[in-house]
This record gives C-alpha cells, sequence and structure tokens, in this order.
C-alpha cells in the first residue's frame, strides 16, 4: 500500500500528540488524518457540522506551539447579503495527552440565527506504522458516558470525549450536538475536549521549564528573525523525556511518524542548539547513556557502548515485506560518535564539569564500541549490516534502502562503509581524547593515532574521479570498492578534521556547483548521477537539516561564500512554506518554478529542520567558544552576506550578546568573567 500524503494537512502538535487535519480543520477518517498519541491513533475523526453540512472554509493560521485556529463559513445563515454573516472561527490546542478545541459561532446578521452543531467522532486506535504505510485500524465502539461524554477503550489506552453544555450520542455513530440560538449580531462559543490515558507510553512531556533561552535577534534579513521565531515554536513542541526521568529533555525526531527518542535526529538537534544554551543537550546525553548498549544482541543491533537507535512502545512494523524494528532499537552506525561529539561540544559551549565527569564512563564505552564493534571486518573503517534481515537495510542518515547507489544509479551491497561515517568517527576519536585528558584519563594518544590512521586509510580508499575531478566517494561497498557517486554527504567531512586545507576546498567547490546547489538549498545527490531524482528521499531532494550540517561545516572551515549561499537557499524555501521548514522538499532547480515543490510525504515540524534555524544564526555570527580552555573565537560570515544581525546566545548560561555590522565587522558583549576573547584571525582562516 501506499504511504498516504502529509504535504497538504495541518500538523498542529505537543509532544507525545500530534493533529493531523485538512486546511480547514476538519479531521477526516482518510489517511493520516486524526489525533495521534504516543504511537497511537486516538481520534480518527472530527468532522464539524452545522445543520448537518460542512461549512466553508476561508483560512486557517498556526498559532503558538500546539495551536491552530481555522475560520469558516456558514453562507446559507443569516442574512440573504453577497457578505457572508455567520462566521465559525475553530481554534485548536493539543496537548500532551489530548486535545481541545473552542467553537466560536460569529452572526453580524440582523436577524436572529438558530442551528444545530454536531462533531462526528470516531477512534480506531491505528498504530502509527500501519497508517504511515496506508492502512487504518476498525472503528472502536463509543460509549456514552453521562449527558455529554463519550468514551472509548483498547487494551492500556483510554480516550474520553467531553462536550460542554453538549448532549453526547453513541449508537450510530459517536457525536456531540449542541442547539445554537444567537440573537441578531450575537456570539455564542461551543467547547469539547479530549483526554488520554495510557498505561504503555514510553515517552511522556518534560516535567522541567524550557531548557533553551530566545536568541533575541534582529536581523537586515527578516527571513532569518521569522524562520527563527517559527522554528523555536515548534521545538517547543517537540520535546519529550522518558517516564522514568522526566528532567531529562530531548527533541522528538519529528511528525507524526518520529514523535519519540531517535539517537541521531535527537543528538544532532542538540548540537545544533547549543548556541542556546547546553540543558538540552545534558537531557539528551543523559537519556541515550541510560539506554547505552550492554550486550550483543543481532536482532535489536545491540552492542556494549552503542548508542541506540529508535524507541517505540512496541515492534514496529516497517513495510509488507517482514521488515520489523523492536521496540528498543540500536540500527545506527553513527549514533555513537556523534553522542561522543555532542558531549565535547556541550562541554565547550559550558556544560558544567560536574556533569560531563558523570557521563565519562559512558565516553569510554562508547570508545570501547568505535574500537570493538564498529568495524566488523577489521579493514580500518565504519560500516554496517543489517543481520537479522528484519531491520533497517542502510543504517546512516539516509536510511531509505535505495540511498546507496553507484554513479550509474545502480544499488551498493552491504556490508557499507559510508564516507560521513568516516568524519564523525575521526572526530569522536579527536574529542574523545581530549576530554579523557582533560579529566585525567588514560587512552588519549590511542584515539590521537586511531584519528590519523584513519584519515590516511580514508585518503587511499575514498577519494575517486569523477566528471569534475577526484572527490570522496559516498561509501565503500561490500567488495570495498568505492561508490562513486557526488552527494551532500562529502559536505559532513568538513569541520571533522579528516580533509586536509587543501582536500576541504575540493569538496567546498564540489558542493558549490550547479548539480548540488542550483535549488533551494544543497541537494542529497548531485543532478548528474544516475539515481538522481528530486522527488526521491535520499538521491536528489533537499533536507533542511542536511544543508544546515554542510553550512557549519563551511563555516567553521572559511568557505564563507558557499555557506552564505547554501543558506541564502534555505531562507528562500523557508519562505515559501510559511517558514515551518519541512523534513524535506523536492531538490528542482530553482528557474523550474521559482519556489520549492513539497515532498508529499514530509514530516513537519521535524527537530533538526527546525533546528536549522539556529545554525543560520550563528554562523552568521560567528561564536565559536571553548569555555574549559578559557577563550571565545568570533569569525562571522566575511562581508556580512546576509546583512547586519544581532543575536543574543548564551554561552556557559550567560547571556551574550553578539553584533555583526554591515561590513562584516562583529562585537560580543556579556562573556562570562573567565572566558575572553581571542585576537581576530585572518577572515579565510578555519575557525577552531
Amino acid at each position: 500500500m501506499l504511504q498516504p500524503l502529509l504535504h497538504d494537512l495541518v500538523s498542529t502538535v505537543m509532544a507525545p500528540a500530534s493533529a493531523l487535519s485538512d486546511a480547514d480543520g476538519q479531521i477526516r477518517p482518510a489517511g493520516v488524518q486524526g489525533l495521534f498519541c504516543a504511537d497511537r491513533r486516538v481520534l480518527s475523526q472530527a468532522r464539524l457540522l452545522v445543520d448537518g453540512r460542512e461549512p466553508e472554509s476561508i483560512g486557517y493560521a498556526p498559532g503558538a506551539a500546539g495551536q491552530a485556529r481555522f475560520v469558516s463559513l456558514a453562507r446559507w445563515l443569516g442574512d440573504r447579503t453577497v457578505d457572508p454573516t455567520v462566521r465559525i472561527e475553530r481554534s485548536r490546542e493539543v496537548s500532551p495527552f489530548g486535545m481541545n478545541e473552542q467553537v466560536e459561532i460569529v452572526s453580524t446578521a440582523s436577524s436572529p440565527v438558530t442551528a444545530t452543531v454536531t462533531i462526528e467522532l470516531a477512534c480506531d486506535f491505528a498504530a502509527v506504522e500501519a497508517v504511515k504505510s496506508g492502512r487504518s485500524g476498525t472503528p472502536a465502539p463509543a460509549a456514552a458516558d453521562g449527558e455529554n461524554r463519550l468514551t472509548w477503550h483498547a487494551d492500556t489506552t483510554h480516550v474520553t470525549v467531553t462536550g460542554h453544555d453538549a448532549h453526547a450520542t453513541a449508537g450510530d455513530g459517536a457525536r456531540l450536538r449542541w442547539e445554537v440560538s444567537l440573537p441578531p449580531r450575537g456570539r455564542t462559543t461551543l467547547r469539547w475536549e479530549l483526554a488520554v490515558e495510557d498505561a504503555a507510553v514510553v515517552v511522556v512531556p518534560p516535567a522541567v521549564a524550557l531548557e533553551w533561552s530566545p536568541p533575541r535577534v534582529t536581523a537586515d534579513d527578516r527571513r532569518i528573525t521569522r524562520l527563527l521565531d517559527q522554528s523555536l515554536e515548534d521545538l517547543r513542541s517537540l520535546r519529550l523525556a522518558e517516564p522514568v526521568a522526566p528532567g531529562d529533555t530531548f527533541l522528538a525526531a519529528g511528525a507524526p511518524w518520529f514523535l519519540t527518542l531517535f539517537g541521531r535526529d535527537s543528538i544532532w538537534a542538540a548540537r545544533m542548539l547549543l548556541p542556546l544554551g547546553t540543558r538540552l543537550a545534558a537531557g539528551t546525553l543523559r537519556v541515550l547513556a541510560r539506554r547505552q548498549g550492554r550486550r550483543l544482541d543481532p536482532d535489536s543491533g545491540e552492542a556494549p557502548g552503542k548508542i541506540m537507535h529508535e524507541l517505540r512502545r512496541d515492534a514496529f512494523d516497517l513495510n509488507d515485506e517482514g521488515g520489523r524494528l523492536p521496540a528498543a532499537y540500536y540500527g545506527t552506525i553513527d549514533a555513537t560518535p556523534l553522542w561522543i561529539s555532542l558531549l565535547h561540544d556541550a562541554w565547550r559551549w559550558g556544560l558544567p564539569a560536574s556533569e560531563v565527569e558523570a557521563l565519562l564512563p559512558n565516553l569510554q564505552a562508547a570508545l570501547g564500541w568505535l574500537a570493538d564493534h564498529a568495524d566488523p571486518d577489521g579493514d580500518g573503517f565504519l560500516e554496517y549490516i543489517d543481520s537479522s534481515g528484519r531491520g533497517l537495510a542502510n543504517q546512516g542518515w539516509k536510511d531509505s534502502g535505495d540511498s546507496v547507489r553507484f554513479h550509474d544509479g545502480r544499488q551498493a551491497e552491504p556490508p557499507i562503509a559510508l564516507v560521513e561515517v568516516q568524519g564523525y568517527a575521526h572526530q569522536a576519536a579527536l574529542h574523545g581524547a581530549a576530554l579523557l585528558d582533560a579529566f585525567g584519563l588514560p587512552g588519549a594518544d590511542r584515539w590521537r593515532d586511531y584519528a590519523g590512521a584513519l584519515a590516511e586509510r580514508f585518503r587511499a580508499a575514498f577519494w575517486v574521479d569523477g566528471p569534475r575531478g577526484p572527490f570522496p566517494a559516498l561509501a565503500l561497498d561490500r567488495d570495498k570498492r568505492p561508490v562513486n557517486s557526488l552527494t551532500s554527504n562529502i559536505g559532513h567531512l568538513l569541520g571533522t578534521g579528516l580533509l586536509s586545507r587543501e582536500e576541504s576546498a575540493r569538496v567546498a567547490d564540489l558542493l558549490a556547483s550547479p548539480g548540488m546547489a542550483e535549488g533551494f538549498g544543497l541537494r542529497t545527490m548531485s543532478s548528474e548521477e544516475g539515481g538522481f531524482s528530486p522527488l526521491s528521499y535520499h538521491c536528489g531532494s533537499v533536507w533542511p537539516h542536511d544543508t544546515a550540517i554542510v553550512i557549519a561545516g563551511l563555516a567553521r572551515e572559511g568557505f564563507d561564500t558557499q555557506a552564505a549561499a547554501l543558506a541564502e537557499g534555505l531562507l528562500a524555501a523557508a519562505e515559501s512554506f510559511g517558514y515551518r521548514l519541512p523534513e524535506l522538499f523536492a531538490g528542482d532547480a530553482r528557474d523550474l518554478a521559482g519556489r520549492p515543490v513539497a515532498y508529499p510525504a514530509s514530516c513537519r515540524p521535524q527537530a533538526w529542520s527546525a533546528a536549522a534555524a539556529v545554525v543560520i544564526a550563528n554562523a552568521v555570527a560567528g561564536l565559536y567558544p571553548d569555555v574549559p580552555g578559557g577563550r571565545v573565537d568570533l569569525r562571522p560570515l566575511s562581508g556580512a552576506p546576509l546583512g547586519a544581525l544581532t543575536a543574543g546566545l548564551r554561552v556557559a548560561d550567560a547571556d551574550v550578546e553578539v553584533r555583526v555590522d554591515h561590513d562584516g565587522t562583529a562585537t560580543v558583549k556579556g562573556l562570562p568573567a573567565d572566558v575572553r576573547l581571542a585576537e581576530p584571525v585572518s577572515p579565510s582562516s578555519p575557525r577552531p
């Protein structure tokens, strides 16, 4: 069956709940529409009728996190004039375990208005993965519980709907009904709410205040501030914790399919938000450390020291061909080195030493996985293969089954050694060594030697020749052949230290080539490759988080022109998507339609897509702290290519203001007393 489309639905989220409706506010029993809570659909219909008819929609607007407002007309009511005189304003608010709506009926008619208002309701308790696969559940029977209440039950889940001053019926269909009578120019407000009780949830809303501070950004390019405003609201709606530690917050990957803990996604989102504070990073590190692998299990992919990939309430069916992930799944090749680098980067941004020290045993275990389990064939590269036959075939961030392709379009056979993962491992080894040294633990030299040897092996095995000259291949396949397609993956090498200065310059030039960058951001695969399709999930589309990671790497390496061009592409895309960047969008050239084309099954909001806004702001500001070393480097994009900007960021829990003027001159105020501003360096020099 086909996956249902998402791009034209309105998504209202407060994790672990999300409501998806048509743009008129109606939740219809079709596709993915409904209210989901903790991997179950707890409402499959909420259809508003006035006198048995659907009002006519005239618009909607998202509100703050978890809120949306829909406006429609009942043109058959009221005065018989050209102008409508009966308006319906439907305000929706999603909470972590429920939803409420206010339906305000406003009349400007000169005579009284009477109407019957009905909400038709249904619940099918469908598992989120079933809905994702195009299936639906069987409608569950409703029970009327008193005059104004309806209930549904399924094993551990209990759903209650209450209509204030409504009449509830559950016979041939669950309904709430109100009889409305308005005087001339009158109005009334109808209210109903849904509450979910579920004893089997594995994620809950955090029990602590918001972990980051609003960045207080002003910019010549107003798109930056608008994108930040919307993105931070979306990120606020994606905060989650585990029931055993509600004070440790992480970000869910995205709605509606991924409102849970995802190792790679949660790590990247926390890392991208470090300029706003370290509290989210600390929570994410601790949550994943508690679930760090302890044993070898080929079914789940668990291994000692490994960081998990995904957490669900139950086993998760991938498809109709037998793919099935256990509830706690470890099938990821990159989450473990990325966890190490998040710990290091949070330390550099000012995470207290005591909190870092508490995680050092987990750091040592993660380095142990890197040494003992990440390279099963001993060739010196990190690689993966799904030995269970039921897990993910590809276990990097491009985890679709067809994402690893040669230049001619052929798919590579596993085991696969991905290019960017070697960069992550190199950086993690250096970051691990720095932490071991700083906290007086042995083994740092071993990991510096590991990084140096990996760089030499990589240089010999991964670089290939192509139509535009030499470049790093996407991967090595099972026969150790370079998978010779040009992809965005190579951009993740920037800033990891794996490349020489000359190699980084080569990668930066390739990323700026038309085949990669002529759209709204960075394509996942060059248009010159045999496997390219602008609507492929990973072989030609644009992923905002992928582009943002590359922007950060380019800026850190001093390739400011390329970084600014990609940032401008994402800002242009954000404008087209109402400043809520989706999970991905089509990789068409800009001159095709003048605006990006939606990827129809793209999730919104998505944590790392929303976090891209912070990456852009910090790349422009150029703030690179080393709190343990007592210094901050300030290196904005040279020439202020996106205009002047003032950003309020955080370093070691201190509010820091960075100002970038029109000529690129930068100043910083509010640094902690024990942190000094480093001497300026050449604009073309790499950032520390």
